[in-house]
């Protein structure tokens, strides 16, 4: 449910800053780029999450 959840998020904060950010280049939004970029995000956030969660663990 988590990984859902961050996915979810994770599209939607992408395809609006792709959409602010080909506005103000007068550009077409091009919603395959913010998918990859969204997918890109959702992969650093869980290897993030996995190196923290082992970290937290191996202290303790």
């Amino acid at each position: 449910m988590r990984v859902i959840v961050a996915f979810i998020w994770a599209v939607l904060i992408s395809s609006a800053l792709a959409y602010i950010l080909s506005s103000m280049a007068n550009e077409m939004f091009n919603f395959t780029q913010a998918l990859g970029l969204s997918i890109s995000m959702i992969v650093a956030v869980m290897i993030i999450d996995g190196v923290l969660s082992s970290f937290t663990k191996s202290v303790e």
